[in-house]
């Protein structure tokens, strides 16, 4: 997925990468001139130091150990959310719980546990140009999690652009007659249009473009 991910990334934007899968596309952007975004103050970040080389001091949003590039800068919070909300990230690469057919988007409140907060996401995906979300497309009981109307906590309004999951990428439709849905952009080797509809919860739009 984040291999995947990384393939939606066009030189010269400004990307902030969510905790859990999204910061492994830091690790596939390749020669891309990227800069990285993180919320915590960070602009310029870098993959994953090799194990040794890790300084406690530089870490991503999530806590994690990253490394700075060529040209990077730190910042304090009020600086890094002024950007945010100032419209200067291109992309916003998150998790999700559930994503609606109309682009609506839940990703805070995990059901059954106890949770401190939304982070930085409301503030992410009502800034950023642009919003990818990278999950697994089922939970783990198998429920759907592409879904025609969010049942959990609301994190954005008709946000989401983009969803990359382990069977396909699917784009958010939203036209000019009201109508809104899934369509789907690519399905994953091995697996099948009717499986992955199976497995959606709302009408997914179209035939595959391509094959990943």
């Amino acid at each position: 997925m984040a291999k995947k991910a990384a393939t939606f990334v066009d030189d010269g934007q400004v990307v902030n990468l969510g905790i859990g899968i999204p910061t492994l596309v830091a690790n596939h952007l390749g020669d891309k001139e990227v800069m990285l975004h993180s919320e915590n103050g960070l602009l310029g970040m870098g993959p994953f130091p090799f194990e040794g080389e890790e300084d406690p001091q530089v870490i991503n949003a999530g806590k994690q150990t990253v490394t700075v590039v060529a040209g990077g800068s730190t910042f304090d919070s009020a600086q890094s959310f002024a950007m945010i909300r100032g419209g200067h990230v291109d992309v916003a690469m998150l998790g999700a719980m559930e994503v609606a057919a109309n682009g609506d988007l839940a990703n805070w409140q995990v059901p059954g546990e106890k949770v401190t907060g939304m982070g930085g996401a409301m503030d992410l995906v009502s800034g950023a140009r642009k919003v990818i979300c990278l999950m697994t497309h089922t939970d783990k009981s198998g429920g759907k999690k592409l879904v025609h109307r969010c049942t959990l906590p609301i994190t954005g309004l008709a946000c989401v652009d983009l969803v990359i999951t382990e069977l396909g990428v699917f784009a958010v439709d939203r036209d000019s007659r009201g109508q809104e849905g899934f369509r789907v952009v690519e399905i994953a080797a091995g697996h099948s249009l009717a499986e992955v509809q199976a497995k959606t919860g709302a009408p997914l739009a179209s035939l595959p473009l391509a094959l990943a």
